[in-house]
């Protein structure tokens, strides 16, 4: 399993390497919120997403042969472009299995950074099995967007930033997809923080990860119908389902509605470009869905990937 041993080593790999994104705080959003909230800002990290980390600590450590052979991930979007990106800096040959349904930016910036895209219908095929079909046909190595101890403790080292930066905290608010941004942030949270609350949240389309943390049993979803696309993953891992059941101390959900809301504050208020996914912890303080009373809450803004076309449309729409 995942230590903070390993997100600290993870931490010593990236520096100098990932960006150290800064901590944004908000008179405007402390007042909107009623709480005070420090924002750990992972969309202005490299490529655009806290993806950036995990993806760096697992490919720098394989060996000589394995880069060799090159690598091959799967991804909605910002692993897609995380491992694109790794895979240029390090000069390793990274192949993508992405839905054809993908944000167009998210391809577009994934073929930009070098990757090979192999495209498929989610609605029909796994895109898990494409890519273990591939490796073993031309020998890559599969680059999981989460469960994976490299990835979880890659993603890890946002919240050890985070806290390192901020000091402790009361609370801390995690999007959750796949739970490795999630498990890896509360394993440093609760070891830096040790009063700290964890708190994850994802759409309520796609809440397979707050019923399997409230039951126990690990239960699935089905390409959800929500505008945080880069939480639509299928279920929790076999390492993130029982780190998370263990270090994070509740889940719950916001609607994309909510999401909506808190992207246009930080979008016109704060002047902050964010995606769906990655104000989902933000969603869930800014619309008051968890009772918080003279707390300093940290959340995790996990990336900034968005068509502002799209945006601009859901902002008219939601009539703000």
């Amino acid at each position: 399993m995942v230590t903070f041993d390993d997100i600290a080593s993870a931490a010593a790999r990236l520096a100098g390497i990932a960006h150290r994104t800064p901590v944004v705080a908000s008179r405007l959003l402390d007042a909107a919120c009623g709480v005070r909230v420090l924002l750990k800002c992972e969309n202005l990290q490299r490529m655009g997403a806290f993806k950036f980390r995990g993806a760096y600590n697992a490919i720098s450590r394989l060996s000589d042969d394995e880069r060799a052979a090159g690598v091959i991930a799967y991804s909605s979007g910002n692993h897609a472009q995380a491992v694109a990106l790794v895979g240029q800096v390090l000069g390793v040959k990274a192949v993508i299995v992405m839905p054809h349904n993908a944000p167009r930016m998210k391809l577009e910036a994934t073929a930009g950074y070098g990757a090979a895209i192999v495209l498929y219908d989610p609605a029909t095929a796994s895109r898990e099995a494409i890519a273990r079909q591939m490796a073993q046909e031309h020998g890559y190595v599969v680059i999981p967007p989460y469960d994976h101890p490299h990835i979880i403790a890659g993603q890890g080292t946002a919240a050890l930033e985070l806290i390192e930066d901020a000091g402790p905290l009361d609370y801390l608010f995690i999007p959750c997809g796949g739970g490795g941004l999630l498990s890896g942030s509360a394993i440093a949270a609760k070891t830096l923080a040790p009063t700290c609350r964890v708190i994850g949240v994802e759409p309520a389309a796609g809440d397979d990860a707050t019923r399997s943390f409230k039951t126990g049993v690990l239960h699935t979803v089905h390409n959800p119908a929500t505008i945080a696309d880069g939480a639509r993953t299928p279920y929790l891992g076999q390492y993130t389902f029982p780190l998370v059941r263990q270090y994070v101390d509740e889940m719950l959900t916001v609607s994309d509605g909510d999401l909506i809301r808190a992207m246009h504050f930080v979008w016109t208020r704060l002047k902050l470009v964010v995606e769906p996914t990655g104000v989902l912890g933000l969603a869930a303080v800014f619309n008051h869905r968890y009772d918080l009373h003279d707390a300093r809450v940290g959340i995790i803004i996990s990336g900034g990937n968005v068509d502002v076309v799209e945006a601009a449309a859901w902002f008219s729409a939601a009539a703000l």
